[in-house]
């Protein structure tokens, strides 16, 4: 690994300066995060820096033979080849090698013996061992190991590209890149069609990645996890902080609170000013200091306030009052055609849940969330609403819910009541749509803006249960933290699909994961799935087949732990013990929901009513279900934890 080297870097359109003398250094295994706002310049600097694109001025140098690797953001396709056959190119690397080593090996063939063939051995000898230590002899095994880790089946490698969606050739990109196993990574919005294990697994690969990467990216914990220092552009320049993500906007915040204060000053100034001109104008005895002060305003440079760090300000409206139970689903089954999406599937949401859908691309968490908002009645089994249950939904797909021929005041004023009217404009000014902005068409809304516009709409009438199908999809890491704080302070239920892992970790209270195998339920905070997850898609860095190491293998099996091991374990075992806990409270709220049923059951108005004692009937059914999940569940960590005490103990 070298060194790559950005220098003055100047590019202009029209009498926009995009970027100004951008200047930075990425050397060994640098972790870089690119951030600044849309339209900042951030995707035009990679493409300069790949060579993609030419620059006005400045230049990028870089060590000798280093190796640069480019995944845009979006549109790429790939056409003609199976899966396997297009990321297999990521090894096209070796072909001047292999091809030099050919006619190496033709000219020794030919040499006359009294020819010196030394340095020919020389030049042979060192391809080869280049090629002998590097993944090529490999790349089988490498290509299925990465390509499984992005979520292709094994049936999907060897299907054609053409067969696959926009998300899915993106991630074919991805995989090309990763295999091309470059000394510079350049990844521009890498997570934007990953599954919630796709991200935790290419987190994994990043973090024992030996070269250098940079990232622009939406996700706060996959850029806090990968990335030690952050890059903003605004304005055309480029300013580094050290740290991780968060630490950027802890640092970014100090100085935001600066500028804002600097931004009314000067504005107070420039008011004072104005008037000033503007009062003695036309009076002969103040020309001068007229003229002197129209001088000092022209040469005023403008504070401005970055607007990937403008705050968005909203609150969800008071939900109306609602029963304890307030979605209630019961054998539950769905499919298309042959394709079965899901079957029996169980549970009740009571008022206050804040239940997380995430799991496989594909594995049906949209279809179940347009079932449970009344989009889809396609489907067979009882989803049954409580009282009072009143719906609001955002959906994934904001461009068919959105009229793109309306303004973007029309759209609001299109589901808006009489008495609404009067503060839409001031409702648009807090979702970042200001003056004119509100005179926009749809149509030529980015999806960020989408999204905050479908936000906005569902803010016009109070709902007790809000169904969101992604609803951080192109929003920036600022609006999400917005949206994060709202839904922590909304009082009513929510049932929400994301693959933000940030967003679940700070929302979430349960979590239903689907994929190919049965709909499993998760209990309690974020950290047990995290774990779970984490174990599923671990990153083995070689995959090659290890001889092993006899001298360690004749060790004896109580070998002691290390200390940092230990208290990892330690540290473990306490998270453990506190999920046990967190599920037998919850085993003990089943068990007094049941016994209440039982009472219930018990009464005699209830049993000589055919109808109320079949509902409680399968109340009684599916708390006994629950009952049984949370019991399975805390044995398992019952296990784990005995068997983390017995490690530690012969370790100690």
């Amino acid at each position: 690994m070298g060194t790559l080297q950005v220098q003055n870097i100047h590019l202009a359109y029209g009498d926009r300066d995009l970027l100004k003398d951008v200047s930075f250094t990425l050397s060994d295994q640098s972790r870089a995060a690119l951030a600044g706002g849309n339209g900042s310049g951030k995707s035009t600097l990679l493409r300069i820096i790949s060579g993609e694109i030419a620059c006005d001025s400045g230049s990028t140098a870089k060590s000798r033979n280093l190796r640069i690797s480019y995944l845009p953001q979006s549109d790429i396709v790939h056409e003609g080849n199976s899966v396997f056959q297009e990321v297999e190119k990521g090894f096209r690397r070796f072909d001047a090698i292999l091809a030099r080593q050919r006619a190496i090996e033709n000219q020794l063939a030919r040499l006359q013996a009294d020819r010196n063939a030394e340095p020919l051995l020389h030049e042979l000898h060192e391809l080869q061992e280049t090629v002998l230590h590097s993944a090529y002899y490999r790349r089988d095994a490498v290509i299925t190991l990465v390509l499984k880790g992005l979520g292709f089946s094994k049936e999907d490698t060897q299907r054609s590209c053409d067969q696959f969606s926009g998300g899915w050739q993106m991630r074919i990109a991805l995989a090309k890149v990763l295999v091309e196993d470059p000394d510079v990574m350049l990844l521009d919005e890498p997570t934007n069609y990953l599954d919630i294990e796709a991200r935790i697994w290419l987190r994994n690969y990043l973090r024992q990645y030996r070269g250098s990467v940079m990232i622009v990216s939406h996700d706060q914990d996959f850029l806090d996890e990968t990335v030690n220092e952050v890059y903003e552009l605004f304005n055309g320049r480029l300013s580094r902080y050290s740290g991780n993500y968060t630490s950027y906007l802890s640092q970014r915040e100090l100085e935001l609170a600066q500028l804002e204060k600097a931004y009314k000053n000067q504005a107070k100034e420039i008011e004072r000013t104005e008037q000033f001109i503007e009062r003695f104008r036309y009076k002969a005895t103040k020309a001068k200091q007229v003229q002197s002060r129209e001088k000092q305003l022209g040469k005023v440079e403008v504070i401005e306030i970055p607007q990937h760090l403008r705050k968005l300000s909203f609150s969800f409206p008071d939900p109306p009052h609602s029963g304890n139970d307030v979605l209630t689903v019961r054998d539950l089954a769905k499919s298309y055609g042959p394709l079965e999406i899901f079957k029996d599937l169980n549970f009740i949401i009571n008022k206050g849940d804040r239940l997380a859908v995430t799991g496989r691309n594909g594995a049906g968490k949209s279809t179940l969330l347009r079932m449970l908002a009344c989009i889809d009645s396609a489907y067979a089994g009882i989803i049954e609403y409580g009282a009072g249950v009143r719906i609001g939904y955002f959906a994934q797909d904001t461009e068919h819910t959105l009229d793109p021929n309306l303004s973007i005041l029309e759209e609001v004023e299109t589901i808006a009541d009489t008495s609404d009217i009067p503060r839409l404009r001031s409702l648009l000014g807090s979702f970042l749509f200001s003056d004119d902005d509100v005179d926009k068409k749809v149509a030529v809304l980015s999806g960020g803006e989408k999204s905050r516009l479908a936000l906005l709409k569902i803010l016009l009438h109070p709902v007790n249960l809000l169904i969101l199908d992604e609803p951080t999809n192109h929003l920036d890491i600022n609006a999400k933290q917005v949206l994060l704080e709202a839904l922590r302070q909304y009082k009513g239920t929510v049932v929400f699909v994301s693959h933000d892992t940030h967003f679940i970790k700070h929302i979430a209270n349960r979590i239903l994961y689907l994929s190919e195998d049965p709909p499993e339920f998760f209990e309690g905070d974020y950290e047990y799935f995290s774990w779970k997850l984490e174990e599923k898609e671990a990153y083995e860095q070689d995959a090659e087949p290890k001889t092993p190491d006899r001298s360690k293998t004749q060790q004896p099996k109580e070998s002691a732990l290390s200390r940092k091991e230990t208290n990892r374990m330690k540290n473990r075992l306490r998270n453990l013990a506190s999920d046990a806990d967190k599920l037998l409270e919850r085993i003990a709220q089943e068990e007094s929901r049941s016994a209440e049923i039982d009472r219930l059951m018990s009464l005699e108005e209830n049993y000589s009513d055919s109808e109320a004692i079949t509902s409680l009937l399968a109340k009684k059914q599916e708390v006994l279900r629950l009952h049984e999940q949370l019991e399975e569940q805390w044995f398992a960590i019952h296990e784990e934890i005995q068997t983390m005490e017995a490690e530690i103990g012969s370790g100690s």
